[in-house]
């Protein structure tokens, strides 16, 4: 899907026009200037997740431009085989329905997927600087060239003067016909290589139609492709360490005392120079047991609610001290609009809080707690990569981590709730087949001991561990560390992000790679 037409000029803006690397703060912004540049076409704007995703797999090839910091302009890339990008192909299956999870770091050419300039800044050759730094990326990497599918805009309105969209396309190429998209990228130096029916079928002022189109770089011949390769962006860790807590749950007398038990456990974790610390689900009701009497549901998540202030700032503040990412479990929590759902909250060493909500609240959580399943699965980025966190029973639908896999996410974080032992086994094989699919590591956490007091908590059963994919690079039985089970303990595992790309990439088996594209894929509807 890419644009490149530009007719309306600047406002009254001093500001200096910069292109540079987007980041995942950029993501609302780029979403809103998506929607707008394809209003009126009959498609659609990216949603924040593919956004997040196409940043997460390669972010040193999507750009934005931006004035004043406003995000004017996008530009989305990845690398691909070009056994595969110089065959016929559909938007969906070529862009992982628009992902780029389909990038592949060995990849010899660069694949354009986007280019979207904002209407009301067309006129200041936008598209054209994005183009540009396209090819300054394609040679820095020492790539083959630039391949895409483009559109034409104009084909639907003039098909009939011309028979065919073949005879069109010549026109063009002679320059007899202008085309504001092909006739912007024939003159940039790219050449059609084909025309590739049903590439993007909602696309209806082009017919559906893609130009298959490359620009092939002028300093790599066929045998150097690839040899002067440069890394952009930040650098990940070779190394990240992971501590799941394997907690407890008794009484306490007071808050002041629960969070001396949470302190204990990230500062454990934390002189062991870890990088996560995990705890359970669901852990937070623990403060329940203040309470002299039995609470009723509703009673309990008002308890709960006037503790949710003092819990994230306590957290937070402890992220920061101790140096280290804190999965803050999950509790039931009372949003603004009186619905009830059950957050888990991820506490990053820099300061900043996320929030994930449980997509699928269980049976007893909707009976005894009212509680709501939310709409918003985002991976979160953390500086040792994109991570994502699925509750207890989210774990056991495949398609949520299939998105967050999409989105680029590298480790899986699984806060757990059990009371009884076929209940966790749902949650571990799932768990462990999450591993296997996206080929990702999954980190459980759970509670032990019982509440008495506390509906819903009063018994529990545990075996927390650390997962990874079933292959060579990996611990053996795809378990990188387990607990024994129902003790209160902490496991640790050292998590390499560079066995994982050598797993997607080369593996045994590669299940992301050897996705069928063509035939399925997750369609996310939420936020």
């Amino acid at each position: 899907m890419t644009d490149s037409s530009e007719s309306t000029p600047f406002k009254n803006q001093r500001g200096r026009l910069i292109v540079r690397n987007a980041t995942t703060r950029d993501v609302p912004a780029i979403a809103d200037l998506s929607t707008r540049a394809y209003a009126g076409t009959g498609m659609h704007g990216y949603s924040e997740g593919a956004l997040t995703g196409q940043i997460n797999n390669f972010p040193q090839g999507q750009f934005v431009a931006t004035v004043e910091d406003k995000v004017v302009g996008y530009c989305a890339t990845f690398r691909i085989a070009g056994e595969v990008a110089l065959k016929p192909h559909t938007w969906e299956s070529i862009t992982g329905s628009g992902y780029a999870s389909r990038h592949d770091p060995e990849g010899d050419w660069l694949y354009g997927m986007e280019v979207c300039v904002d209407p009301d800044y067309r006129g200041y050759r936008i598209g054209q600087r994005l183009y540009n730094e396209r090819k300054k990326l394609c040679q820095a990497l020492g790539l083959k060239g630039i391949v895409f599918s483009g559109r034409l805009p104009t084909l639907a309105k003039r098909i009939k003067r011309f028979g065919s969209v073949e005879e069109y396309v010549e026109q063009i190429k002679q320059k007899k016909q202008r085309d504001p998209v092909l006739s912007f990228q024939l003159h940039n130096g790219f050449e059609v290589i084909g025309i590739i029916p049903g590439y993007l079928n909602i696309d209806r002022a082009s017919l559906g139609y893609g130009i298959h189109l490359v620009w092939r770089n002028p300093k790599v011949t066929e045998g150097t492709a690839g040899e002067r390769e440069k890394r952009y962006g930040g650098r990940l860790p070779d190394t990240v360490r992971v501590g799941t807590v394997q907690y407890r749950q008794r009484r306490v007398r007071s808050f002041e005392e629960f969070l001396g038990f949470i302190e204990y456990f990230v500062d454990v974790v934390a002189d062991y120079k870890g990088d996560f610390v995990v705890f359970p689900e669901l852990f937070a009701l623990q403060v329940l047991s203040i309470e002299d009497q039995e609470l009723t549901p509703s009673e309990s998540i008002e308890a709960l609610t006037k503790y949710t202030p003092r819990f994230r700032e306590a957290l937070r503040d402890m992220a920061l001290r101790y140096n280290i990412n804190i999965i803050g479990g999950s509790h039931p929590t009372r949003m603004e609009n009186g619905r009830v759902e059950n957050i888990a909250y991820v506490f990053l060493r820099d300061g900043q809080v996320h929030e994930q909500p449980k997509i699928h609240p269980t049976p007893n959580e909707s009976y005894w707690w009212n509680i709501e399943g939310g709409n918003v699965l985002n991976a979160i980025e953390t500086d040792c990569g994109p991570i994502g966190v699925l509750i207890c029973y989210d774990a056991e639908f495949p398609e949520l981590a299939r998105h967050l896999a999409d989105q680029g996410a590298q480790i899986l974080f699984v806060p757990f709730c059990t009371d009884e032992r076929q209940s966790y086994l749902r949650v571990r094989y799932c768990a462990q087949a999450r591993a296997v699919e996206n080929q990702f590591y999954v980190v459980l956490s759970g509670n032990v001991g019982n509440l008495p007091n506390v509906h819903n908590m009063d018994i529990q059963y545990a075996q927390s561990c650390i997962l990874t994919p079933c292959d060579f690079p990996f611990a053996r039985d795809g378990v990188a560390a387990d607990t024994t089970p129902n003790v209160e303990t902490v496991a640790i595992a050292d998590l390499r992000p560079d066995t994982l790309m050598m797993a997607r990439n080369s593996g045994t088996v590669q299940n992301l790679r050897d996705r069928r594209h063509d035939l399925y894929s997750v369609y996310w509807r939420g936020r």
